[in-house]
């Protein structure tokens, strides 16, 4: 199975000029779904994790203080172009999810939208969310995730090992994740393709 960070930047730089035209129509309502669970206060510092091309920057609110990171500069560019493009006020530079370059305690809220079925630790990605996040900050998640309540049977297990090469993972479970990463989930709504897609509200304790 080929998920490495490295891999992953590449593809991504690749993806990059045709991503909008994939991930923009098909994911513009769970992102705003999960978006909506949030508990916003204005002037919250907020981090936007693997955030591609900036999908999620029109559903945010307009007076939080956003910061923005994805692995492939390439994406980053086009983060900073919609941002300008809306008004918005961004500080975005490429990053890995499993070494942030944060202060612990930073944030309010970090958000990782289509990103945990992605990375290939996400539990050192959740590690880190947990850690750069303040004590009650609050974790957005959306993401394709195989059902809590059973393991990935074998015929998902190989389909796998060429999903997660070119897109995705599709046998990672939501909640082992979250609470194996301390977080207390305090939301959890399918928003896509019947449970396959689900959008979390978790807090760190």
């Amino acid at each position: 199975m080929i998920n490495t960070t490295g891999w992953n930047r590449l593809r991504y730089t690749l993806y990059a000029p045709l991503y909008d035209t994939v991930a923009e129509r098909a994911f513009r309502r769970p992102r705003r779904l999960a978006l909506e669970q949030v508990h916003w206060q204005p002037g919250m510092r907020v981090l936007l994790v693997g955030a591609g091309t900036g999908l999620d920057l029109p559903w945010l609110p307009r007076d939080v203080e956003i910061h923005a990171t994805d692995l492939a500069p390439a994406m980053v560019k086009r983060l900073v172009q919609r941002a300008e493009a809306l008004g918005m006020d961004v500080q975005a530079e490429p990053m890995d999810a499993e070494r942030l370059d944060f202060p612990d305690g930073y944030f309010d809220v970090v958000v990782m939208h289509l990103i945990l079925a992605v990375m290939p630790d996400p539990a050192q990605g959740l590690a880190e969310a947990r850690r750069v996040l303040k004590p009650g900050g609050q974790l957005c998640v959306m993401d394709k995730f195989q059902a809590d309540d059973r393991p990935s049977g074998p015929l998902r297990r190989g389909f796998n090992a060429v999903t997660s090469a070119i897109a995705t993972d599709i046998t990672r479970q939501a909640r082992p994740l979250l609470e194996g990463a301390g977080f207390v989930i305090e939301q959890d709504t399918p928003v896509l393709m019947g449970s396959l897609v689900r959008a979390l509200l978790a807090r760190r304790p």
